[in-house]
């Protein structure tokens, strides 16, 4: 009896080791199969170009830190792009009032702003108006396109544009202007007509 016992465990130790894997092997089955799978995060989706709210026949006004209405936006319709913050205004209208309290009026069919309105493009029939003011008298330029710069009172175009100055006019094939320090840069083929002053 004692040597039947003695001889079954010598033969149980032989395979005890490949029991144990075996049994391992079991238990390591059974918990990949009841561990849940978590799935992958799904890869961010690039943001489309999409419109994420509407305005019809609206103003949008900007103040300085005192207060002082800065530059009020108006349009017919307007479409905010989340991907990128900018407004897109069809029949825009803009008047800007700068730190002396000279109004510039600007108009075009269709103009692209960033989220502050410190950045204007006009496209399509763009016109901006400077009012006359003390020694400056009244300006406008007209292009196809205007990109304004609020900020630093600049103006610039890469297509064809007229400027009238008082009586004098100008027109060449891009232009940058520079309101701060009353420079421009015309471009390309530039024809001008100046008037005489006449002293009264």
């Amino acid at each position: 009896m004692i040597y039947r016992l003695r001889f079954a465990w010598e033969r149980l130790s032989l395979y005890l080791p490949t029991l144990l894997m075996g049994v391992l092997a079991l238990l390591t089955y059974w918990l990949l199969r009841s561990t849940p799978v978590f799935e992958k995060p799904a890869p961010d989706k690039p943001a489309r170009h999409e419109p994420d709210y509407f305005a019809h026949q609206f103003s949008l006004k900007s103040f300085d830190p005192n207060g002082r209405l800065r530059s009020e936006i108006m349009g017919e319709q307007a479409r905010h792009y989340r991907d990128d913050d900018t407004l897109e205004i069809d029949q825009v209208r803009i008047r800007s009032v700068d730190n002396k309290g000279q109004v510039t009026l600007a108009t075009a069919r269709r103009a692209l702003t960033n989220s502050d309105a410190s950045q204007v493009q006009l496209i399509g029939d763009a016109l901006v108006v400077r009012e006359a003011i003390a020694d400056r008298p009244r300006m406008s330029l007209r292009s196809e396109f205007l990109h304004a710069d609020l900020d630093t009172e600049r103006v610039r175009t890469n297509k064809p544009v007229e400027l009238v100055r008082g009586k004098d006019r100008f027109t060449a094939d891009s232009m940058e202007f520079d309101n701060i320090d009353q420079l421009i840069d015309l471009s390309g083929r530039v024809r001008g007509m100046l008037m005489p002053k006449t002293d009264h």
